[in-house]
């Protein structure tokens, strides 16, 4: 299965990590495109005016976005973030929101945050993920 893995780039080796894993059990597998950077540079992504300016420089919205157009899942990294326990980030949701419209497979690791603690788990369940709790074999 081709997977685009998705998530705060605060996960940036995690989703390093997801993509041997997934691809030793056999699936093609997309990060972003400044992974390696991020894990080289963590702090990176708290300075906001610099990460706004590196993401147009480099145009990485439009090219993730394009890589969930073309896999047939995305896997979402949705560790405990800003207190919040499986904490989807903006750019995470809409890439959610794209692979939902183009009707593909969605995966979450960990399950999303009750609805009654943060307004925007409802419109996650909506996309109708699949929660994985942290199990790679049961994405097939």
């Amino acid at each position: 299965m081709k997977i685009t893995i998705c998530g705060s780039m605060s996960f940036a080796k995690q989703m390093l990590d997801a993509k041997t894993k997934l691809e030793e059990m056999g699936h093609s597998v997309q990060i972003p495109d400044d992974t390696d950077f991020h894990i080289s540079q963590p702090g990176f992504i708290d300075d906001l005016e610099a990460d706004l300016a590196h993401c147009i420089e480099k145009d990485l919205m439009r090219n993730h976005m394009k890589r969930v157009a073309e896999a047939d899942a995305i896997l979402v990294l949705n560790y405990p973030k800003n207190g919040i326990d499986g904490y989807i980030g903006t750019s995470s949701f809409m890439e959610m929101g794209i692979a939902y419209y183009l009707k593909k497979n969605i995966f979450l690791f960990n399950p999303p945050p009750p609805m009654e603690k943060v307004r925007w788990a409802i419109e996650v369940r909506l996309t109708q993920p699949t929660v994985i709790n942290g199990d790679l074999s049961l994405i097939n």
